[in-house]
């Protein structure tokens, strides 16, 4: 059985191109996580016909990467052997792509199927985008630089096995960067399944705002993942800055009360 979880907030006119491309996919269910929306996402999603689509309506915001958690207790409730998420701005066309996801974990045994966005990487990482730095350190922390390169599980769909979702705690998805070292330190089978250059997804411009906290938000995700790899206290400090971004606006006490409400 395969799902795919689609989270999104205030996508109107986006979130439905999403799912109608997801529709025309031989999947068995679209997990569709309405995160606060307040414009007319739901209204839009709501006269959609997709038997296939189950929604989920949370009126509060969720903040950003705990509806992957909340998509993952269902998908894995449901009885799913693969589980893919897309974010719900990607309005890009790339279902070719979003099945060799699901077919590296159905056909390759990949615990982990990433997206290589970036084929092409900047020859000075470090100049260009903090993140892509991050990034590369924990892959290097993780011996997985060599195999994945900047694949993340924080940019671009990816598709994750039952194994992996009855290996770690679910919660853990919630920070994606720690779900990836989890999946590593548990030894389970991690690579790339696809490639889709970033410009291909056709994620929605957010403004410099956004792309300041994305980019505290992804490095102090890494900081928290390489501390969970070496068993030490999570952190997100580096050189007396912490890297906060939008992890401050993640609704744990909501995922928390989803996971005991729902086991």
């Amino acid at each position: 059985m395969i799902s795919v979880v689609v989270p999104a907030k205030n996508e109107a006119g986006r979130a439905i191109t999403v799912l109608q491309n997801l529709g025309t996919l031989p999947v068995d269910h679209i997990i569709f996580i309405s995160n606060g929306s307040k414009d007319s996402t739901m209204y839009e999603v709501l006269q959609m016909r997709l038997p296939k689509l189950q929604i989920i309506y949370f009126h509060d915001c969720l903040g950003i990467d705990i509806p992957r958690a909340i998509g993952a207790k269902v998908a894995l409730a449901l009885g799913s052997d693969v589980v893919a998420f897309v974010d719900g701005d990607m309005v890009g066309t790339f279902n070719e792509s979003l099945m060799e996801l699901v077919d590296g974990v159905l056909l390759k045994h990949l615990d982990m199927a990433l997206t290589n966005c970036y084929p092409s990487p900047p020859r000075h990482i470090e100049r260009y985008n903090p993140t892509f730095q991050w990034r590369m350190n924990l892959n290097k922390e993780l011996s997985l630089d060599k195999k994945i390169g900047l694949a993340t599980p924080a940019h671009g769909p990816h598709a994750v096995s039952r194994r992996f979702l009855e290996t770690l705690p679910l919660q853990e998805l919630a920070i994606p960067p720690v779900s990836l070292a989890l999946a590593r330190k548990n030894k389970l089978k991690i690579d790339v399944a696809t490639t889709i250059p970033h410009y291909r997804l056709g994620s929605s411009i957010k403004g410099q705002l956004h792309t300041t906290k994305i980019i505290d938000t992804i490095v102090g995700d890494c900081l928290e993942a390489m501390a969970s790899f070496r068993d030490q206290p999570r952190n997100r400090q580096w050189q007396n800055k912490t890297y906060i971004g939008y992890h401050s606006e993640r609704r744990f006490d909501i995922l928390n009360h989803f996971f005991t409400s729902k086991s």
